[in-house]
């Protein structure tokens, strides 16, 4: 069987296990940035500024983006398990390592934390654009804590839990699919006037390939939650009561399973791009929005990876003995 398509449970705990030690290092080829690359390629070349134009190349965008990460990564894995085994597995795996972000996701996070607990809301300001696309200066202190908090959540999802999914799914074919897919969302797939129709494409798959992931994140916060800050029962009532106010058919989940987690309220007023959104707060206010509650989402950010990795491997052990017998 192809590594390309099927990695198996010891070499995707060899890449998450790479991905806590190193992160990602500047060094590294990473293969979404080679992704956004091409999708900003492809935007100068297909975007036309007419709406039907728009939709026809933003929906060539998308296949041409997806259809090539996959390609690439068949055709880099296939080959080298063609020349050697162990040069395919070690590619695979790899690969699979550029796919996750959890080390990268916590060191943001924890930057700001750092330096908010400093009392230094400048520099935290200054952190606080790797974790999120809103104006860092129009947060004050509690703005601060809120953002890192919901990026903590969301990216749980968009950078731990759906990538595993797929790993375990399609092996690392599919984990790149996926982050090509979220690359483009996350690059073309607005509301605004200069993409409302050109990443319409783009945003509509993101909500379907997350669909799943987004609720796991939301469950495993939750049965973190039960045994890290004894408010699993909260989280999981916040999350059946709010998830579906966000605007997003996904990332409500796992801010609406954050927010009764930590008893903080989530959502309200944000700014992008110098203009003011507002979102359905989520939650309530039963504990301080502080920085130990920072801390804590952090730790349930890791509750929710360990739950994912037993998750997954129970699963194959399950399927295994099912297709055994």
């Amino acid at each position: 069987m192809s590594y390309a398509f099927h990695l198996p449970s010891r070499l995707i705990i060899a890449a998450t296990i790479l991905d806590l030690a190193c992160g990602d290092p500047d060094w590294l080829p990473h293969p979404v940035r080679l992704i956004g690359h091409a999708v900003s390629y492809g935007e100068r070349l297909l975007r036309r500024g007419a709406p039907r134009q728009d939709l026809v190349g933003g929906a060539l965008l998308v296949i041409a983006v997806v259809t090539l990460s996959g390609a690439a990564v068949w055709a880099v894995v296939g080959t080298l398990q063609a020349i050697a085994s162990t040069a395919g597995a070690i590619a695979a795996t790899l690969i699979a390592w550029t796919a996750l972000a959890a080390r990268g996701l916590n060191d943001a996070a924890r930057t700001v934390e750092r330096h908010l607990l400093e009392s230094d809301e400048a520099s935290a300001r200054r952190a606080i654009p790797a974790l999120v696309g809103r104006d860092a200066e129009a947060l004050d202190r509690e703005g601060l804590i809120r953002a890192a908090i919901e990026s903590v959540a969301e990216n749980a999802s968009d950078g731990i839990i759906a990538p595993l999914f797929f790993l375990s799914v399609a092996g690392p074919v599919g984990a790149i699919v996926y982050k090509a897919v979220n690359t483009l969302d996350s690059m073309v797939g607005y509301k605004d006037s200069r993409h409302l129709y050109f990443g319409r494409c783009a945003a509509r798959l993101d909500d379907v390939a997350n669909l799943i992931p987004a609720r796991l994140t939301a469950a495993f916060i939750a049965l973190s939650a039960a045994v890290l800050t004894g408010r699993g029962l909260q989280s999981m009532r916040t999350l059946l009561v709010d998830a579906r106010k966000h605007e997003s058919p996904n990332a409500g989940y796992p801010e609406a399973a954050m927010a009764g987690a930590l008893g903080v309220e989530l959502g309200g007023q944000a700014s992008y791009g110098g203009e003011l959104e507002f979102r359905p707060s989520m939650g309530c206010q039963d504990a301080p929005l502080d920085v130990a509650a920072l801390r804590t989402a952090r730790s349930l950010m890791w509750g929710a990876t360990v739950l994912m990795l037993v998750a997954l491997l129970l699963a194959r052990a399950m399927l295994a003995w099912a297709w055994g017998g």
